[in-house]
C-alpha cells in the first residue's frame, strides 16, 4: 500500500511519538527515516516524569535514572544544590531505548517504517501529498508531518516556523562510569563555556555530557575546555569522541503548520533556549499534532491552525521569557550566577521548570510582582 492517512518525515522521538499516537486512534501512517537504526544517540536523556501523560505507553524500561536533587557550580566550585519536590519528578532516559520503544510500540499498532530511505521531493496535488523518495517508491497522503530534527530541510521549505532559524551549537559524549556525580543528580556546570554551560546526566553505568552555548552562535570546538569539563565531572586520562551538533531553538511565535501539513519537535525550532530541552517539546508537540490531525480527519475542524495556537500556549508563552532570560544569564554569566542561581530560591525554580512543575512564565510573573510590591 503506497497510501497512508498520514506520512511522517523522520522516525526520531518527534517521529515515533507522533506515529503511535495517531497509531491508536486507529488511522493509516507510514513513517520515513533517512538514517539507520542508532546505537548510540547524542542526547542528554532528561525528561520530566510529567510528560508521560503524553505517551499511550509505559516507559519504564528505557528509564536509567531517577533524579533527585539539582547541583549548580561555577567552574567546578561554588555549589547550589537544590532538591526536587515529590517522587521521581525527573527522568534520565537512554534514547536509543526510548526511541526504539516508542516505534517499536507503533510498528505493534500497524505504523509502517521504512529506513534508510531518503524524502527528495514532496508536492501537493489533488488535495493530496505526494512524498518521492531516492528508491524511487512514491506515496500518496491526506497529512503531511514534518519530523527530521533541527536539520531540517522540509521545515523551511514547507515554511513552517521561523524563517531563519536561531541554533544553538552543541558539543556530546558519553563517558563510561559516573566520575564523581552521583546517580540520582543532574549537574550543570557554569563558567567554562562561553554563552553557555555544560551538563552532566547520569545513566546506569556512563554519564551523558554536553556543553553548549545559546546566543550569537558561538564556536565551541575547544580541546582545553572539554577537557576542563570532563575533569569538572570527576574523569582523568579519558579516551572520548565528541559529536557536534546544532539544536533549533525556540526563536518567537511563528505558524508551525500550513494546509494539512505541521512540524513537531526539533524541526518546528521549539527546544528550550535556556536549558536545551528539548524532549519536552517533541512529546508535548507530537501529542498536540496527533490530536489536531484527527480532528480535522474526524471532520471536526476544518483546519491544521490550532495546532500551532495550541503549542503557543502550551509551550512558546513559557519560551518567550526562557529567551529573555537566556540572553541577559549567558551574556552576563557570573552576574547570572551570583544573581539568579545562587538567589535562595532560584535553584527551586530551575528545578521545576526542569520537572514541568513551573514555566519561565510563572518565573518572571513571580520577579515582576516581587518588584511591584517593594516599589
Amino acid at each position: 500500500m503506497n497510501e497512508f492517512d498520514v506520512v511522517i518525515i523522520g522516525g526520531g522521538l518527534s517521529g515515533s511519538s507522533t506515529a503511535l499516537n495517531l497509531s491508536k486512534k486507529g488511522y493509516s501512517v507510514l513513517v520515513i527515516e533517512k538514517e539507520k537504526v542508532q546505537n548510540y544517540m547524542p542526547c542528554a536523556g532528561g525528561m520530566a516524569s510529567s510528560m508521560q501523560k503524553f505517551l499511550p505507553l509505559d516507559i519504564k524500561d528505557a528509564i536509567e535514572s531517577k533524579i533527585k536533587s539539582v547541583e549548580f557550580r561555577w567552574k567546578a566550585s561554588d555549589n547550589v544544590i537544590s532538591d526536587l519536590s515529590g517522587e521521581s519528578p525527573f527522568w534520565i532516559i537512554k534514547r536509543e531505548k526510548f526511541d526504539q520503544l516508542l516505534l517499536n510500540k507503533s510498528m505493534n499498532n500497524g505504523v509502517q517504517i521504512i529506513r534508510p530511505v531518503i524524502v527528495e521531493n514532496v508536492s501537493k496535488k489533488n488535495d493530496k501529498w505526494k512524498i518521492t523518495c531516492n528508491n524511487e517508491s512514491i506515496f500518496t497522503s491526506k497529512f503531511l508531518v514534518i519530523a527530521d530534527g533541527s536539520q531540517s530541510k522540509w521545515a523551511g521549505y514547507l515554511k513552517l516556523g521561523p524563517r531563519r532559524p536561531k541554533f544553538a551549537n552543541t558539543i556530546s559524549l558519553r563517558l563510561k562510569g559516573l566520575g564523581d556525580v552521583p546517580k540520582d543528580v543532574v549537574r550543570f556546570e557554569f563558567g567554562f563555556v562561553k554563552y553557555g554551560f555544560a551538563w552532566a546526566f547520569p545513566l546506569k553505568e556512563s554519564l551523558n555530557i554536553g556543553l553548549g552555548t545559546f546566543i550569537n552562535n558561538g564556536p565551541l570546538e575547544n580541546q582545553d575546555i572539554n577537557n576542563q569539563v570532563i575533569r569538572s565531572f570527576g574523569f582523568h586520562d579519558f579516551p572520548y569522541k565528541t559529536i557536534n551538533k546544532k539544536l533549533r531553538i525556540w526563536n518567537g511565535f511563528h505558524s508551525i503548520n500550513g494546509d494539512k501539513v505541521l512540524a513537531v519537535g526539533d524541526a518546528a525550532s521549539l527546544c528550550d533556549p535556556f536549558l536545551a530541552e528539548g524532549i519536552r517539546p517533541s512529546l508535548i508537540s507530537s501529542f498536540y499534532a496527533a490530536e489536531c490531525i484527527d480532528k480535522c480527519l474526524a471532520g471536526k475542524e476544518e483546519d491544521l491552525n490550532l495546532y500551532t495556537k495550541k503549542m503557543n500556549d502550551n509551550w512558546g508563552r513559557s519560551m518567550a521569557w526562557g529567551k529573555r532570560i537566556a540572553q541577559i544569564f549567558y551574556r552576563f554569566p557570573r552576574t547570572g550566577y551570583q544573581l539568579g542561581v545562587k538567589r535562595k530560591t532560584a535553584p527551586k525554580r530551575i528545578a521545576q521548570i526542569l520537572s514541568g512543575e513551573m514555566s519561565y512564565e510563572d518565573i518572571a510573573k513571580r520577579v515582576i510582582k516581587r518588584l511591584l510590591t517593594k516599589s
